[in-house]
C-alpha cells in the first residue's frame, strides 16, 4: 500500500454569483410535509471519481477545483436554498429554509499520487473517505449547512468530487439535479436545461398524525460487503420472470430480491418471524397534475414502500417468487401514496423503524449522478456512504467503467453471519 497524503489547500464558503439583490431580510421558504420528516435531517455522503483528462506531468490549464468552485457559485444563484440555512424546528413543524446567501462550504484539496496508485478508489479504499469528504469548522453542526463539497485533485489529472448534502432539502433526484446544474455551468452552459422548481406547496400536506414511540437506534455491528453482478446474469432472471408471470421486472427487483433472500437465509430468523424490505419510491409520476410538466422539482418527493413476509417464505421460495413480492409492493404504491396524501392513514408511513429484521435498499443508478460531466467526462464510478450503524442497508450502484452490470454494496449482516451471506451472494453472481 502506498503512503498517501491529502492536503486541503483552502476551505471557505462559496456565495451565489451573481449575488442576489439586497433585501431587508432573507427570504424564508417553507418546507413540505415530506421534507420535514425528522429522519431526513442527516447528511448523505458520497465520492464521485473522475478519471479526468490532464497530462499528469504539468499544471493543467483548467484545474477541476477552480472550475467547479466558480460553477458552484453560479448554480447557487439558480438554487438559493442551497446557499441558505435551516431555521425553525422539525418537531414543531415550523422548519424552513432562510435564503441568507451565506453559501455552500467548499474545500480544495490535492493528493500526491495518481488514481491508479490507489487502485482507482476501489474497495478496500486506500484513502479514507474522511480525507476526501468535506467537513465544516470545529463546532459547526454539519446538518446546518445544506451542501458541502470537496474537490481533491490527483497528479494524473483525475479528481474526486466529495459531496455531503442534507436530505431535508432534496431527495436523490433533486440533489443530482443541482449537481448537474453545477456541471453544466462548469462546461460553460449559460442556463441549465432544467429550470429549478422550489414550490413545496405543490406537495400533499395531510394532517399530522400523533407521533409514535421514538425509534430505536441500536448499533448492530453490520459488516460491509460488495459484489458485482453481470448484466447477463440480471437479464437471465428478467427473462425467467417474464416466462413465469408474463410481466417485466427491473434490475432493482432482481438484485433486491437476492439480497433480501440471502440476508434472511444467512441470519437464520425464526421461520414464522416477519422480515421487511423497505425502499423509497419516487412519486413524481403520481403528481403530474400539480408538478411542472418540464420537471425541475428538487424537493423530497418519495414514499417509503415496505414489503413484509414470513422469513420462511423469503428463504424457501424460488427467487422469482421473492421478486414477485417486491413487484406487488411496487404495485401498491399509487394507492398507498394517495391514502397518505388524503390523510386516510392511522400510522405515519414516514416514521420508520430500524429493527434488525428491516432491510433498507437504495438505488443510485437512476438518480442522474452517473451522467454528470464537469468537462472531463462522466464519473468512472460513485461510492455512496448511506450506511448507519442502526440500519441494515443495501445500495445498488455500478462497477467502475468500463465494467458493465450492477454493483451491490451492503452493510446488513454481522460478522457471525457474513460468511453465509457472502456464499449466498456469490452463488447468485
Amino acid at each position: 500500500m502506498v503512503a498517501v497524503t491529502v492536503t486541503r489547500r483552502s476551505r471557505s464558503f462559496v456565495a451565489p454569483s451573481p449575488a442576489p439583490a439586497p433585501a431587508a431580510e432573507a427570504q424564508t421558504l417553507e418546507l413540505s410535509a415530506i421534507d420535514r420528516v425528522p429522519g431526513l435531517r442527516h447528511n448523505v455522503r458520497s465520492l464521485h471519481v473522475f478519471r479526468g483528462g490532464g497530462d499528469g506531468g504539468g499544471e493543467m490549464l483548467r484545474r477541476p477545483a477552480a472550475v467547479i468552485r466558480a460553477a458552484l457559485a453560479r448554480a447557487l444563484a439558480d438554487y438559493p436554498p442551497f446557499a441558505g440555512r435551516f431555521a425553525g424546528s422539525l418537531l414543531a413543524v415550523d422548519a424552513c429554509v432562510a435564503c441568507t446567501g451565506e453559501g455552500a462550504w467548499f474545500v480544495e484539496a490535492a493528493v500526491d499520487c495518481s488514481l491508479d496508485d490507489v487502485n482507482g478508489m476501489e474497495y478496500p479504499l486506500m484513502i479514507s473517505e474522511e480525507e476526501l469528504l468535506p467537513a465544516p469548522d470545529d463546532g459547526v453542526d454539519p446538518t446546518s449547512i445544506p451542501v458541502m463539497i470537496q474537490v481533491t485533485e490527483f497528479t494524473c489529472g483525475g479528481f474526486i468530487f466529495g459531496l455531503v448534502a442534507v436530505h431535508t432539502l432534496a431527495d436523490g433526484l433533486g440533489a443530482a439535479q443541482f449537481i448537474g446544474a453545477i456541471a453544466e455551468h462548469a462546461r460553460g452552459v449559460d442556463k441549465p436545461k432544467v429550470a429549478p422548481v422550489w414550490d413545496r406547496a405543490l406537495m400533499p400536506n395531510p394532517p399530522r398524525l400523533p407521533p409514535g414511540p421514538p425509534p430505536s437506534f441500536r448499533s448492530f455491528g453490520f459488516q460491509h460487503f460488495s459484489t458485482d453482478v453481470t448484466s447477463d446474469r440480471i437479464a437471465h432472471f428478467k427473462t425467467e420472470y417474464f416466462r413465469a408471470f408474463g410481466q417485466y421486472c427491473s434490475t432493482f427487483d432482481v438484485a433486491t430480491a437476492k439480497v433480501w433472500q440471502a440476508r434472511t437465509r444467512a441470519v437464520g430468523y425464526n421461520p414464522e418471524a416477519q422480515v421487511h424490505m423497505c425502499f423509497f419510491a419516487n412519486t413524481r409520476h403520481l403528481l403530474t397534475q400539480v408538478l411542472p410538466k418540464d420537471g425541475g422539482y428538487y424537493g423530497n418527493c418519495f414514499y417509503p414502500v415496505t414489503v413484509t413476509a414470513k422469513a420462511e417464505d423469503v428463504t424457501t421460495k424460488e427467487l422469482l417468487e421473492v421478486i414477485k413480492m417486491i413487484r406487488d409492493g411496487k404495485a401498491r404504491l399509487p394507492m398507498e401514496f394517495a391514502k397518505w396524501a388524503s390523510g386516510d392513514v392511522k400510522i405515519d408511513p414516514y416514521e420508520l423503524t430500524f429493527e434488525h429484521n428491516v432491510l433498507f435498499v437504495s438505488d443510485w443508478t437512476r438518480l442522474g449522478f452517473f451522467e454528470v460531466d464537469y468537462g472531463w467526462g462522466t464519473p468512472s464510478h460513485i461510492i455512496p456512504f448511506t450506511y448507519a450503524e442502526y440500519m441494515a442497508v443495501a445500495v445498488l450502484g455500478a462497477p467502475p467503467m468500463p465494467k458493465k452490470g450492477t454493483r451491490i454494496m451492503t452493510q446488513c449482516v454481522e460478522d457471525s453471519h457474513i460468511k453465509e451471506f457472502q456464499e449466498e451472494m456469490k452463488a447468485f453472481v
